[in-house]
């Protein structure tokens, strides 16, 4: 049976529910999203009265920040209504997910309500996140259970791409194919294979890994402070590292999945480390339960002179004080270096008491990790799927005991007192050095059961080029190329905040060379956090400081020139973003033949942030589109004016949907990958079709429609009226002035057609001479400063 989903039922509309909602709603899907009626709301009452659980808590999800939705728009494709009424419009949709609160018997007498109107064959999904699947799913029909399992989000659905899917005894092995693969493709998510046990996969593991740091806490005697210092972004796990994660998610929760884990798995050789500690319950009984309740492991209050102010809690004392900044040796050794493999490694080896917990840390997670093998799963590699893609975790756990040894991390494990699961020493003792290892670009996982290496799902559908090392074809400090096969050739750079300098630009140079000699393309992407935060600011300052305007002019052509090269190859040049694609990133975009942006893609021409323009002919080509965009039913400017508010007011896409609306990418053309692990791959399909069709070089352009005077009036008395009305400072408005004169094609006494390359003649003047006003110079030492990216 080819099953499609055209319309999708959320039952309850709490934070989860809502937020699914809205995710199914960005990809296209239509939603049904009920919930109960108001206590004592009379049954002739009109719908608004009756649905205004539903309403509000849709509201407050469309409000709420990070924003649930790829665009605003979303909303639309949402119908709201209660159990009550509208249950029996279920039987129109194709997939029903209940979401409603934690509890087996108000999730059973919903089941028996939907058991009522469901068509056979629908789809029915839970997202408990720990109540057992099968208890669920007794006493229902035959149909019910074969189409019936657990699909499990993590919050906030959009963001954090993990989707568990948890099958009972019952359910039709189809259906969990089938969401195996809508997870991935449509709803950009990794899906999981999980067995239905206690907490499931992350959560077991998660919840494992934060109350054993607890635990080494208490023993190494740290404080809350030290903690999130040694396990945030220095080993690979976000900012929230231990305790601000516990706060965001709620305490009262940590301890629930917990007490469900000690209390539901009696044979759990590390049950003791889910005991709960006296201080813990304290926390609890004293309703700080976290973000929450205004406070947990940290408060935010105001300070002396109303600044905000964050304060940690005392643990001893359980009072409150000012955060206090950890000094480790080996922690501010091991800061410097970018690659987490080789500052993973260094910080295990400390030998102060970082290096101490770190070591008593990974040996009791690589212990528990290889213990619950094959209990709740078969195969390792979901163990750090969900990981990664669930608490978003850099590497996962099995990945980070590769590149720690196996065989090394075992004997030291079992010196201090961890044991390892047998089937760890049999692949020991049978010669095999890791858990995971790279074939011919595919990435492959040892198979405990088999007892042999087994290529991961997916295959050409993900593409990760730094599998590709034994098909590397050239490389430079920053750059490396890759042949992908089918005649496609891969680039990818290794900057920091993927910044674009002379390396990166000498490398998309040769890249299209070595492509245009042999090869149907080229594919650009990065694999880091980001595609790119843009130019390398520090670059131009120190010119622009030392007055070097030759080396500056020539650095500004030379980003010109390569955009330009991108755009005119004899070959497709398609670009895959992700992550901040911002300033000389967006581009690149904008130059690309194609682009096939993940999703969440933040893209934008940014460079006013640092008093500049876009000088690598982001701005030319923001001309181009306007005047291919004119249209002889409205004025002119209207459309100039818009395209140069986007630039002048440095404003950012929070989606890659919305980038489409803020015209960087082109309706028809370019395409958005909803799962970002897919991105290249479509990116490398994009390439040989563009080709196979007849591609052909294109030819510059110089019928590029410009307005002159007309229009240049009309936007100086739009940037004096902001100045006025104290809306932009005094270089704010010299900088816009700047940017609508190139925009308008300088002082022309008449609409003109001008060509590219005057466009981009003016664009790199007006750069160089904003290069030398003091008020620029003065804002780029403190963007590069704060190490944050340029954002409005």
């Amino acid at each position: 049976m080819k099953r499609t989903i055209k319309k999708v039922a959320v039952l309850g509309s709490g934070v989860m529910g809502s937020r699914i909602a809205c995710h199914f709603a960005g990809i296209g899907v239509q939603v049904l999203l009920l919930d109960i009626v108001p206590k004592d709301t009379p049954a002739d009452a009109k719908p608004a009265a009756r649905n205004k659980i539903v309403n509000d808590a849709l509201g407050a999800a469309i409000k709420s920040n990070p924003s649930p939705v790829y665009h605003k728009d979303v909303i639309n494709k949402i119908t709201t209504g209660n159990f009550e009424d509208n249950m029996k419009d279920i039987a129109g949709c194709d997939w029903i997910i209940e979401v409603v609160v934690e509890r087996l018997d108000i999730k059973q007498k919903v089941f028996e309500q939907v058991e009522l109107y469901r068509k056979p064959g629908t789809l029915i999904t839970s997202n408990t996140s720990g109540i057992p699947i099968n208890m669920m799913a007794e006493g229902r029909s035959e149909d019910f259970k074969k189409y019936f399992c657990g699909t499990h989000f993590f919050n906030p659905p959009r963001y954090l791409r993990l989707l568990e899917i948890i099958p009972t005894p019952h359910t039709d092995p189809a259906v969990v194919d089938f969401l195996m693969n809508y997870g991935d493709l449509f709803l950009g998510k990794t899906t999981v294979l999980c067995k239905d046990t206690p907490a499931f996969i992350a959560n077991r593991i998660g919840v494992f890994g934060m109350m054993a740091i607890m635990n080494v806490k208490e023993k190494l005697k740290l404080s809350i402070d030290e903690i999130d210092a040694l396990t945030g972004p220095v080993i690979g796990r976000p900012k929230s590292a231990t305790f601000r994660t516990a706060d965001l998610v709620g305490i009262d929760t940590l301890i629930k999945v917990a007490k469900g884990v000690a209390d539901n798995c009696p044979g759990d050789e590390a049950r003791e480390q889910f005991a709960i500690p006296a201080w813990l319950e304290t926390i609890v009984n004293n309703n700080w339960l976290g973000d929450k309740t205004g406070q947990g492991f940290f408060k935010k209050t105001k300070g002396a002179s109303g600044e905000k102010e964050i304060l940690t809690l005392n643990l001893e004392t359980m009072e409150y004080a000012p955060r206090v900044k950890p000094k480790f040796a080996t922690l501010e050794a091991a800061k410097p270096i970018d690659d987490l493999y080789t500052r993973l490694k260094m910080l295990v080896a400390g030998q102060d008491k970082a290096g101490e917990f770190y070591r008593l840390f990974h040996y009791g997670l690589f212990s528990y990790i290889s213990h619950r093998i094959p209990e709740i799963s078969d195969e390792l590699y979901r163990v750090d799927d969900a990981m990664m893609a669930g608490f978003g975790w850099e590497i996962g756990a099995f990945e980070s005991w590769d590149v720690l040894g196996i065989e090394k991390s075992a004997k030291a494990m079992k010196d201090a007192g961890y044991a390892v699961a047998p089937w760890v020493d049999e692949m020991i003792a049978a010669g095999n050095k890791s858990f995971y290892k790279i074939d011919n670009g595919k990435k492959l996982c040892y198979d405990p059961v088999s007892k042999s290496y087994k290529a991961l799902p997916g295959g050409e559908a993900f593409i990760v080029m730094s599998n590709y090392t034994d098909k590397q074809i050239w490389k430079n400090g920053s750059c490396r190329l890759y042949d992908l096969g089918d005649d496609v050739l891969g680039l990818q750079w290794f900057t920091k905040m993927g910044s674009i300098g002379g390396d990166v630009l000498s490398g998309i140079q040769t890249a299209i060379d070595k492509a245009e000699k042999g090869y149907k393309g080229l594919v650009i992407a990065n694999e880091g956090a980001n595609f790119s935060a843009g130019a390398n600011v520090g670059m131009i300052f120190m010119l622009a400081i030392e007055q070097e305007y030759d080396e500056l002019d020539m650095a500004i052509r030379m980003f010109q020139n390569t955009m330009m090269r991108a755009r005119y190859s004899s070959v497709p040049v398609v670009v895959a973003p992700h992550g901040l694609t911002l300033g000389g990133a967006c581009e690149l975009s904008l130059h690309a033949d194609k682009c096939c942006p993940a999703a969440e893609t933040y893209t934008g021409l940014v460079e006013l942030g640092v008093g500049l323009i876009p000088g690598g002919g982001g701005t030319k080509e923001f001309v181009l589109r306007a005047s291919d965009e004119m249209h002889e039913d409205e004025p002119e400017t209207i459309t100039l004016k818009n395209r140069f508010m986007s630039i002048a007011t440095a404003k950012v896409a929070t989606s890659a949907h919305e980038g489409f609306g803020l015209g960087v990418y082109r309706k028809g053309l370019d395409e958005v990958v909803v799962n970002i692990g897919r991105r290249i791959a479509e990116a490398k399909k994009a390439v040989a079709e563009i080709y196979d069709s007849g591609y052909t070089t294109p030819v510059q352009r110089k019928d590029i429609k410009v307005l002159g005077k007309s229009a240049l009036g009309a936007l100086y008395a739009g940037i004096h009226a902001m100045k006025t009305a104290n809306y932009a400072t005094e270089h704010d408005a010299l900088v816009a002035k700047k940017l609508a004169y190139v925009m308008c094609g300088g002082d022309l006494s008449e609409p003109t057609l001008v060509s590219e390359q005057y466009l981009l003649d003016l664009e790199r003047e007006a750069f160089l001479s904003l290069c030398g006003e003091k008020k620029s110079l003065e804002r780029i030492p403190s963007v590069l400063k704060s190490g944050r990216p340029i954002r409005n």
